[in-house]
C-alpha cells in the first residue's frame, strides 16, 4: 500500500482526480478513459493507457481501506515535499463532500488555515470631550 501512495502521490493533482474518479466508478475502465486521456499529457490516451493496468490495483485498495484512507496517505505523503498551504487549497477545490475536506485538511494541518471573512467596514469613532455647562 505504501508504494502505491507514493506512485500516486507522485503524479499530484492528477493522481488525486484518478482516484477519485477510480472510486466515483467503482474502478470501471470506460468511465476512467477519459481521465486517462488527460493524464497522458502529450502522449493523450496512449499515455494514459499505460495507467489502466493501475485502476484494477487501485480500485482492489481503495475498496480495502476507503477513499478517506487513501486520499490521507497521499496527501501526507505530498505534505513531505509539498507546501501544506498550497495542499490546502488543492483539497478546498476537490469535487468531494466538504465533510471529506474537512477530514483531510485537518489530517495534513491540524490547525486549518481558512481565508478571513468579509465582515462589515471598520467603524469610524468620534472622541468628544464634554466639558460642563456653566
Amino acid at each position: 500500500m505504501d508504494e502505491l501512495v507514493k506512485k500516486i502521490s507522485g503524479l499530484g493533482l492528477p493522481g488525486i482526480l484518478f482516484v477519485i474518479a477510480t472510486a466515483a466508478s467503482g474502478g470501471s475502465v470506460a468511465a476512467v478513459v477519459a481521465m486517462l486521456s488527460s493524464l497522458g499529457g502529450p502522449l493523450g490516451l496512449l499515455g494514459g493507457l499505460g495507467l489502466l493496468g493501475l485502476v484494477g490495483v487501485l480500485g482492489e485498495y481503495i475498496a480495502g481501506f476507503g477513499i478517506e484512507n487513501v486520499l490521507k496517505l497521499i496527501y501526507t505523503e505530498r505534505s513531505k515535499t509539498e507546501s501544506v498551504r498550497f495542499l490546502l487549497k488543492e483539497i478546498q477545490e476537490l469535487p468531494i463532500s466538504d465533510e471529506l475536506k474537512l477530514k483531510l485538511k485537518h489530517h495534513i494541518s491540524p490547525v486549518v488555515v481558512t481565508e478571513p471573512d468579509q465582515g462589515p467596514f471598520p467603524r469610524t469613532v468620534e472622541i468628544v470631550d464634554d466639558e460642563p455647562l456653566t
